[in-house]
């Protein structure tokens, strides 16, 4: 098994795009940098002040067993708590490595305090829940048990943290912030 561990950097802006990049170089923990700069992309009434803040933040390794290969997918979400049954999450980006352990993902969205998921009605129902987390997970539930990454699992652990609702396990997570005060709860617009 590898020394190897995931290495996270990204850069969010609310209302702007988010780069995520991992890098499998004996890396710890997974660093993560955040940007605001609200609003400058919606224009109109809805534009929000230029002043920028940041925060930075590192991801945990999810289990000390976890090693990072290169030449693989995985899935980013935000998510309501950063270990398990880890709550109302949603897909984010995948994230590819290549030969040398590096992937990167940029995208769209509002990261920050005021992010959120609220089902009045239909087939699910829930009050308004806070996501002020991030997670990422092996995409092919194959690759950590052939690793060596789930001791003692006699198959691979499949979880629903991909498109085709069959990933592996959790990689990293912001584990290291409470539950309820993740670190996007530190971002504001």
């Amino acid at each position: 098994m590898s020394s190897n561990r995931p290495s996270i950097r990204s850069i969010l802006a609310p209302t702007a795009a988010k780069a995520v990049t991992i890098a499998g170089a004996g890396v710890v923990a997974a660093a993560l940098s955040l940007t605001a700069t609200a609003g400058a992309a919606t224009g109109g009434t809805h534009a929000r002040s230029a002043d920028a803040s940041s925060f930075s933040f590192n991801l945990v390794p999810s289990s000390s067993a976890i090693s990072a290969p290169h030449n693989i997918g995985f899935d980013l979400f935000v998510i309501q708590q950063p270990g398990a049954p880890f709550g109302v999450s949603w897909y984010q980006s995948d994230i590819q490595t290549d030969s040398t352990g590096t992937g990167s993902a940029t995208v769209r969205g509002i990261f920050d305090k005021e992010t959120f998921s609220v089902s009045p009605g239909g087939t699910t129902t829930f009050a308004p829940t806070h996501q002020f987390h991030l997670g990422v997970w092996f995409n092919n539930p194959n690759v950590p048990f052939n690793r060596g990454c789930e001791p003692g699992a006699p198959s691979p652990i499949v979880t629903p943290f991909n498109g085709e609702q069959n990933a592996g396990i959790q990689v990293v997570n912001t584990s290291n912030f409470p539950d309820d005060a993740g670190p996007l709860s530190h971002v504001t617009r």
